[in-house]
């Protein structure tokens, strides 16, 4: 049986909702601002309350599985519902869980979090590549196999990031970010024929990208890579510098804000999503 592959639906999204990727971060201090429980009961609601406002709104959601799996068995069960929900209103699911490891154990999480049917099941998955880009052949071939995405961290906004991420591969002379980039570039041209690649890259929207090797001038390949940023809102980035940031890296970026966002409250995040979605697309250059 054919699948759609995740570029096409990505693609697709964009062109119905626009870039905007609504972060679902179920913190404590937003639970209590949100006049809810800091528990799975909690969280679940924050989540269902912005899948409801998200929809018709955006077009890609990104839950942090850490916020949910602060609780338990009973978070992921929480976590299994706001999954199902956006699934059902037709909202693509990014799993923010960084899995990362070699083998069985990492087609066990592609299993976890990408197979149909799954209790877990989203639409992409962001994975770590610190074992190797290789060693997440498996879970990429178990995504494309199953029209899912895989979103691989390459250059992360968080100061300890730079020490390994711009350190230079001794094969190629590329740096680290660079040879990731570069990896899934050539995984996505294997897979041809779409328009976006199923196989995509983590940029920080804070970060010097020449600084870690990554020529944002450079020609974009027949598909073109995702690239989910975070850091924009809270964390400084401004959408209206999203062609300065990413250069020819732009026609595939989802920006991904969760803050700014969500401090609305219940009453103000739909409306929130809806003036921060229409500023992305028109300033997108």
């Amino acid at each position: 049986m054919s699948v759609t592959p995740f570029g096409d639906r990505l693609g697709a999204a964009f062109d119905r909702f626009g870039h905007l990727c609504v972060g679902i971060d179920p913190h404590a201090w937003l639970l209590d601002r949100w006049g809810l429980e800091d528990n799975a009961i909690g969280a679940r609601e924050f989540g269902l309350r912005v899948i409801g406002a998200a929809h018709g709104r955006a077009g890609i959601v990104k839950p942090q599985v850490s916020f949910f799996e602060r609780h338990g068995s009973a978070g992921f069960a929480a976590l299994e519902r706001v999954l199902a929900e956006a699934r059902s209103a037709g909202i693509l699911t990014i799993a923010d869980a960084k899995r990362g490891d070699i083998g069985s154990t990492m087609e066990a999480y592609a299993e976890a979090w990408l197979r149909p049917g799954s209790p877990l099941e989203a639409d992409a998955v962001t994975a770590s590549p610190y074992l190797g880009v290789g060693s997440l052949a498996s879970s990429l071939d178990y995504a494309a196999a199953r029209g899912k995405g895989v979103f691989v961290l390459a250059a992360t906004s968080n100061p300890e990031a730079a020490r390994v991420q711009d350190a230079r591969v001794t094969a190629t002379g590329a740096t680290v970010a660079g040879d990731v980039i570069d990896a899934l570039t050539g995984w996505n041209a294997q897979q041809g024929g779409s328009r976006f690649g199923s196989a995509g890259v983590v940029i920080g929207a804070t970060v010097a990208l020449a600084d870690f090797g990554i020529d944002i001038g450079a020609e974009q390949p027949t598909a073109t890579l995702p690239v989910l940023a975070p850091g924009f809102g809270h964390q400084g980035a401004d959408p209206r510098d999203t062609r300065r940031i990413f250069g020819n890296l732009t026609p595939g970026v989802i920006v991904s804000e969760s803050r700014t966002i969500l401090e609305a409250g219940p009453e103000g995040v739909a409306d929130a999503i809806a003036r921060r979605s229409e500023e992305v697309e028109s300033h997108r250059g």
